[in-house]
């Protein structure tokens, strides 16, 4: 332990060489996605890129991510009541100023790397004294931060960092992160459809039905800078609706994601008499497919049942090209069990700076979100 030390970059431009080697196993964590950060990141945050050394040698990276509430123009608009009301200005008022180790702007386990193995009590120091050192940063620029959070750690992972520097954390668990594990039998699109039940068949075939005059294409570069404030548009009407949001991105970011991962990145828009009326992205991550932002308008999302089709054209993807697994994220995740996906429950830690305030924030954070209700679905015979 005592010869593994940290280092705080701001740009990407001071990263070490041998940076991408050690994060070679997550596209998240590698410079042409950094750049995407660094170039399109949203306005209300900074990011910062932690190399963890042994010795001399780089061994391992890590992201963490500052987020200025204050700078939010909403923090969602679906739910309309009281308590939606109280969460705003709890936030604005006691958790304004947030800093996440970790990707806040995805779902998993993509907030570290390593090259070689590290055992649990290592990693749990390394976090927290990361963590402390960019609060010290902000300090000095007059910013307090409130809330300090640790994101997204699979199930064996948060049972040994809670032994170590996590144990006097809050843990948390919000909606179950959505994994479709593809069959290995499964070669093409058919024989996805012939494993779902008729029940699930149906609304299969029901959903491309209403389809039918939509025509759904990948868009290049080009063709994203071109429809690129219709993208945004689209984008962020389902980001304004979302129960909660921490961000919106900028404006280029899907250009600006297109021009560092070029192919790595494909975006598919869909398009009714010629008017761009919905996309969705994807990630290609090694063996995994991971699902980004997209996009819908929202009167022909209903009547063409746009969402259901999207899932359904990014599960074909990752067959027909032999990824092992979707990473479908949360939110909407009834429906995103229906076409296979499976919940795979995540945890976070956190806490606030402000040690009365910490003292009660599993009440606070329990009352702020109510836990969520729903049926899974089992589409398959």
């Amino acid at each position: 332990m005592e010869s593994n030390s940290f280092k705080i970059y701001s740009s990407i431009i001071d990263l070490p060489e041998t940076w991408n080697t050690v994060a070679i196993g997550n596209a998240f964590l590698q410079t042409p996605y950094l750049k995407v950060l660094e170039d399109s990141a949203p306005t209300n945050m900074e990011c910062f890129y932690i190399g963890i050394f042994e010795d001399t040698e780089l061994i391992g990276v890590a992201l963490a991510q500052y987020l200025d509430l204050n700078k939010l123009e909403s923090f969602g608009e679906r739910d309309k009541c009281v308590k939606k009301a109280i969460r705003n200005f709890v936030f604005k008022k006691f958790a304004s100023h947030t800093l996440f180790l970790g990707n806040n702007m995805i779902t998993g386990q993509n907030g570290y790397a390593f090259s070689k193995p590290i055992n649990f009590k290592c990693i749990s120091k390394l976090l927290i004294e990361s963590s402390e050192a960019i609060i010290d940063y902000f300090k000095k620029k007059k910013i307090t931060i409130h809330i300090v959070s640790f994101k997204d750690f699979y199930q064996e992972c948060s049972v040994e960092l809670k032994k170590y520097e996590f144990s006097n954390l809050y843990e948390f668990n919000v909606q179950p992160n959505m994994v479709f594990e593809l069959q290995s039998n499964w070669k093409t699109n058919d024989d996805y459809v012939a494993a779902f039940s008729k029940k699930y068949r149906d609304q299969y075939k029901r959903a491309h039905k209403k389809c039918e005059d939509i025509e759904v294409r990948e868009l290049g570069y080009d063709e994203i800078l071109l429809h690129e404030e219709r993208l945004y548009e689209l984008y962020h009407y389902v980001a304004q609706n979302a129960p909660f949001n921490t961000f919106f991105l900028a404006k280029n970011h899907f250009s600006t994601f297109k021009k560092q991962l070029q192919e790595q990145l494909r975006l598919c828009g869909y398009f009714l008499q010629g008017k761009l009326v919905g996309f969705h992205t994807l990630l290609l991550n090694g063996d995994v497919l991971e699902t980004y932002f997209l996009g819908y308008d929202n009167h022909i999302q209903k009547e063409k049942m746009l969402y259901l089709n999207m899932l359904y054209n990014m599960t074909k993807f990752g067959i027909e090209n032999q990824f092992q697994k979707i990473i479908f994220g949360r939110t909407a995740i009834e429906i995103k069990s229906s076409i296979g996906a499976q919940p795979v429950m995540m945890s976070g830690f956190l806490y606030h700076t402000n040690k009365y305030i910490n003292k009660y924030i599993s009440r606070i954070f329990r009352n702020l979100e109510p836990e969520l209700e729903w049926q899974q679905r089992h589409p398959f015979k």
